[in-house]
């Protein structure tokens, strides 16, 4: 990732950062001192959808849009909603999307505010119709209320997950997923069990996989997929592992700048 200069036409935003990824194939503004932003968690939940997609992707809470952005840059015939419920994390987006670095990804993607944990009436009225996408990721709030909190209020509305948040946004993806569409989420590994029974009776042929920081270290992060209205059981993916001695392994290096999909597809 490079930080440059901000472009042409965001000077009124608050303080942010224009930053490359995929060795430069696409460009994100940011927050630079308040909100969230983008790294590897963004880049592993783009790897999960293979490299040979080409439908309607929804990135639910997308923040300034790393996550979609990441998938258009591997997918070509791929095109993006980015959904995002804060107002100031929707300009960080809206930003991103006009800046001349991602002329040509353009006309694949769009923004939506909206709250994903919307249902039935008031999610469709928000603009996520049922039956709308053919993949939907997510990288939901992870923090528990009992963590130490952030005191910046849009890092914490970005970090700190509700209860049911889990189930309310994989009910939502549910009902926005074309048949046989793709889900994929990214959380910490405690929150497995919540994201399997969220998925359980929608989601089936679920996969897998831990991502650790080095192949000695415990897992911080779990990435699962699944497929709508599959009945297929469980299975466990080899690990990601971030870091070999003193830099990234290989694979981690390929997913972050967009050269290798997540589960080999």
């Amino acid at each position: 990732m490079t930080t440059v200069a901000p472009p042409t036409g965001v000077d009124e935003m608050p303080a942010h950062t224009v930053d490359a990824f995929h060795r430069g194939r696409f460009w994100l503004v940011q927050p630079k001192l308040a909100g969230h932003r983008a790294g590897m968690d963004a880049m592993t939940l783009a790897a999960a959808v293979p490299s040979s997609f080409s439908g309607r992707l929804a990135d639910f809470g997308a923040g300034a849009g790393a996550a979609a952005l990441a998938v258009l840059s591997r997918c070509s015939g791929a095109e993006a909603v980015l959904v995002e419920r804060a107002a100031e994390m929707s300009t960080f987006a809206a930003a991103t999307l006009s800046h001349p670095g991602n002329a040509h990804l353009g006309d694949r993607a769009s923004l939506l505010s909206a709250d994903v944990t919307l249902s039935g009436r008031a999610r469709a009225a928000a603009g996520l119709a049922d039956k709308a996408f053919d993949f939907v990721i997510m990288n939901p709030p992870f923090n528990a209320a009992e963590d130490r909190a952030t005191p910046d209020a849009l890092r914490r509305q970005a970090h700190v997950m509700e209860d049911g948040l889990l189930e309310s946004w994989i009910r939502s993806a549910a009902a926005v997923a074309r048949p046989r569409g793709g889900l994929a989420v990214i959380a910490r590994p405690e929150q497995l069990g919540e994201i399997l029974d969220a998925m359980a009776g929608r989601f089936g042929d679920a996969e897998m996989l831990a991502v650790h920081p080095r192949a000695d270290a415990a897992a911080i992060r779990v990435v699962v997929r699944g497929v709508l209205g599959a009945r297929g059981k469980l299975s466990i993916r080899p690990p990601l592992v971030l870091r070999a001695g003193e830099g990234p392994t290989e694979r981690a290096e390929m997913i972050t700048n967009g050269l290798a999909s997540l589960f080999g597809d």
